[in-house]
């Protein structure tokens, strides 16, 4: 089956699609609308983790975006946990974001070979249960380099995680002003 989206057509044997790009590129957006045309059972992973007011507006705001039929699994660390719970009836997860789970991580004082060890882990696992898997995340070596040493790690660690990512992946999208760019596709 191909799903239309854009003009380009996916199909829906995809088991992982990777999503990158900038801080309010649209990967959220893109993500569900690519959910909508590809599953009606979708389980939504959310990693933010709302400590302050503003944080959960946004948080609310995203919320308001998708339907109220998925399944919606708030977890910021233990991305292990949740695949292993996962519902049979499962068509289609959303992990939006990997680089908020990697900043939990980094906040908690886990090291950097234990966030990678996991990220590896959650690569490996996702092609390998049933459902089709949409993981977001932010792309972050095109700014400055942060001043501080955990801005640093931050950028290091989530270039990793990406990297990972979207060598696993079989689609890779980068999302520009709202615009997706497939820049990957293994059939």
């Amino acid at each position: 089956m191909k799903v239309e989206l854009g003009g380009e057509s996916l199909h829906k044997m995809a088991k992982l699609i990777f999503i990158t790009g900038g801080a309010r590129s649209g990967k959220s957006r893109f993500a569900v609308k690519l959910a909508k045309q590809l599953a009606s059972k979708v389980t939504f992973v959310a990693t933010a983790m709302a400590k302050d007011e503003e944080m959960r507006e946004r948080i609310r705001r995203h919320q308001k975006d998708r339907p109220s039929h998925w399944r919606l699994v708030e977890e910021g660390k233990n991305l292990s946990l949740v695949l292993s719970q996962l519902d049979a009836s499962c068509e289609l997860v959303i992990i939006d974001c990997l680089s908020f789970l990697i900043s939990n991580l980094l906040l908690d004082n886990t090291e950097e070979d234990t966030i990678i060890k996991q990220v590896r882990e959650i690569a490996d696992e996702v092609i390998h249960l049933r459902p089709t898997f949409i993981v977001v995340s932010n792309e972050v070596g095109y700014g400055v380099v942060p001043p501080t040493r955990l801005g640093r790690r931050f950028r290091d660690i989530c270039g990793q995680a990406n990297q990972i990512m979207a060598e696993q992946a079989q689609e890779v999208y980068f999302m520009i002003s709202g615009i997706p760019m497939r820049i990957k596709r293994n059939l």
